[in-house]
Parts: C-alpha cells; structure tokens; sequence
C-alpha cells in the first residue's frame, strides 16, 4: 500500500488525470445524454494560424519565462461560420484568440486547442466583446460573464461529448474567469449594455 501512495504521489499527474478519467466513465454510464442542448453546428473546422511567441531579443531570462508561462494565441485566417439554435453566427477573420484557458502543467493531457476548441474560440470572442457576431456582422447586443460561460460548456458538450470535463472547464471558468472578462472590459472592448 505504501509503494501505491508513493507512486501517486511521485506522478501526481497521472493519480489526477486517472481519477478525472475514473469519475468521467461513472458520470458517462448514468448520464441521461441529452442530445441537442443548444444545437450547435458548424460546416467546417475554422482555419487557423499561429502567433508567433516573441521571445527573440528578450534576453535569456524573460524568453525562458515566456516559454514556460506563455500561451500560444492563433489568428482566425478565414470567417469563421457557425450556429446556435438555427441562428447563424460568424468570427471575423483576424480575431486573435489563445482557445481554452488550460494551466500550463494540464496542457500535456488537455491542448487548449484540442477537445475544448469550439467552445474555447466561440466562448473567447464572447468574453472579447460581451456578444457575439451575427452572420450579417450584427450582434446580439450585451451578454454576461455567465452567459458566455454557459455557452462555452453547452458547446463543448455538443462537440465533444465529455461532460465532466466540460463542467469542470466551466466552474474554473466561473470562479476565476473574472480576471479576463474583466480585463477586456478595462481595455473597452465589451460592447454597450442595452
């Protein structure tokens, strides 16, 4: 037994990553599965580019804390169409965003840019700019915090079909997510409440 408590504590990242699986595969057995929860459906996968992370010329240093702290953000290189409950949506080509916000030491076994990245691209552009973009290049008008966290979760479920993940990215999300709403709210980049 002891032996056991050392291995899960030398790979702690292991024991978390086999719990969250474990718990994962019961939830997944007595979930009730419903199918559509805000239909959300798009005609193709978004194209993207990568940023370039700029650690040249920043000394040693700063460019190895940029390197293990830093996040890659990516470019939206076409119009990104999508639907919500048969409402038509678009992310305008040139939106910069960095997917799901997953802490650095998770990123091995969850890509920001992976399972979460529909939510995570939909969600950041709502976080952006407190709405979301119509097809016709109208928006919604204002939406909270809350709401955009709700989309992103009822999105990755539809996408990705792992609802304990979701649930867990989604109250992350509400208990510390305040920080880069509030961020872009500072910057003025939220539209008018109505």
């Amino acid at each position: 037994m002891e032996m056991l408590l050392d291995l899960a504590m030398t790979f702690w990242q292991w024991t978390v990553l086999g719990v969250l699986v474990l718990i994962g595969f019961i939830v997944n057995k007595v979930d009730k599965k419903e199918e559509k929860i805000i239909d959300f459906k798009y005609p193709r996968m978004p194209v993207m580019q990568p940023v370039p992370i700029a650690t040249k010329d920043k000394g040693f240093w700063k460019g190895i804390l940029m390197w293990l702290l830093g996040t890659r953000k990516w470019v939206i290189a076409k119009e990104f169409h999508y639907s919500i409950n048969g409402v038509d949506y678009k992310v305008p080509a040139g939106f910069e965003f960095d997917g799901a916000s997953v802490p650095k030491f998770l990123a091995t076994f969850l890509s920001p840019v992976g399972v979460l990245l529909m939510g995570g691209l939909v969600h950041d552009y709502g976080y952006k700019y407190a709405t979301l973009m119509k097809a016709d290049g109208t928006t919604i008008g204002y939406h909270d915090q809350k709401h955009m966290d709700g989309l992103f979760r009822d999105i990755c479920i539809e996408v990705n079909g792992f609802r304990v993940l979701n649930y867990l990215a989604y109250w992350s999300l509400r208990l510390a997510g305040f920080v880069a709403w509030n961020g872009h709210k500072k910057r003025g980049t939220h539209c008018e409440m109505a």
